[in-house]
């Protein structure tokens, strides 16, 4: 690993958070990087032996060893996700309803632009792939300001990191909720949260033919989507009560080290394109970018604070 994995910095000083730099800080970072990682995670069940914020745990940890390697900056986490239907019911999942998380990621996407981080990179943790472009494109329909907007699945980077020793990944068993890899994954990035002795592994349970439906992530590239459907299975709750799919008893964090590798490699490469293409205070063109006045956006650009006005000149309730 040629990385130095975070230990964590959600409650430090040292200029990764944007929440936990001042002022003054803030201002002398945008000079230098105007780049911002948000996490998004969720507050789930994974089981007897994985804390219930392991979703989001996997993507702060991660952003924050990107940010001490490239100088960007990152949000703190949303900790409280969209969640497809069978998870409704399983104690210690908290759901959102759709429209609330997508309005509430829209309302962020905007105050961090009025902030000056035009340039975002929403890195997901959890199953809810399926709404987070929503709010992208939501943002860009109502304010149609110039920005940079990406959104990674980290899963999706990395598929074949995370397979089954039968398609050629370094796992005993598919990728799935909880399991061996997620569990591997976390072992890697938090020890410290996740109780190997209290881990416990279920089977896992499907009416369709093998190979039809994802398991998640859309690590196999199976037909379906595994959040493009139910029937395959029911509730959480009533099939899976320890909040696992899999056997998480077989984790290794060293099972996971060159897959975060890997990623961590696309993440830098990502940031530094971003800063390639746009350097710092450079935005895609207004002409291109927004059939809004010309005036008002180039008002917007220049912000509250510096002779021009907010974002929220074009537009609020946001």
């Amino acid at each position: 690993m040629k990385y130095d994995i975070s230990k964590g910095s959600m409650d430090n000083a040292d200029k990764v958070y944007f929440q936990n730099m001042t002022g003054k800080q803030v201002k002398e970072r945008l000079k230098e990087n105007d780049i911002i990682i948000i996490p998004i995670g969720s507050t789930e069940a994974h089981g007897n032996g994985q804390c219930f914020g392991e979703d989001t745990f996997l993507v702060t940890r991660m952003a924050e060893t990107i940010a001490k390697k490239t100088g960007c900056t990152v949000s703190q986490p949303i900790w409280f996700g969209s969640h497809p239907w069978a998870h409704m019911g399983m104690p210690g999942t908290i759901v959102i309803p759709e429209e609330t998380f997508t309005n509430y990621l829209r309302c962020i996407l905007a105050g961090f632009w009025n902030a000056g981080f035009r340039k975002m990179i929403l890195l997901n943790g959890h199953g809810q792939e399926y709404v987070i472009p929503n709010a992208i494109h939501q943002f860009g329909k109502i304010w149609q300001v110039p920005a940079v907007i990406t959104f990674v699945n980290w899963p999706t980077v990395i598929p074949n990191h995370l397979k089954d020793k039968e398609h050629g990944g370094p796992f005993e068993t598919p990728f799935a909720h909880a399991d061996e890899a997620e569990a591997s994954y976390s072992l890697a990035l938090f020890p410290e949260m996740n109780s190997m002795e209290d881990m416990e592994d279920t089977v896992p349970k499907g009416k369709f033919p093998k190979g039809w439906i994802d398991k998640g992530g859309d690590v196999y590239q199976s037909p379906i989507p595994g959040h493009a459907q139910i029937g395959n299975g029911g509730l959480e709750v009533k099939m899976y009560p320890e909040a696992v799919i899999g056997k998480p008893s077989l984790a290794d964090a060293s099972k996971a080290m060159d897959g975060l590798e890997a990623l961590f490699d696309f993440m830098v490469a990502l940031h530094d394109e971003i800063r390639r293409i746009y350097p710092v205070g450079v935005l895609p063109d207004i002409e291109t970018f927004t059939e809004k006045d010309k005036g008002l956006i180039e008002d917007v650009i220049k912000g509250p604070l510096n002779g021009g006005k907010s974002i929220y000149a074009i537009h609020h309730p946001v």
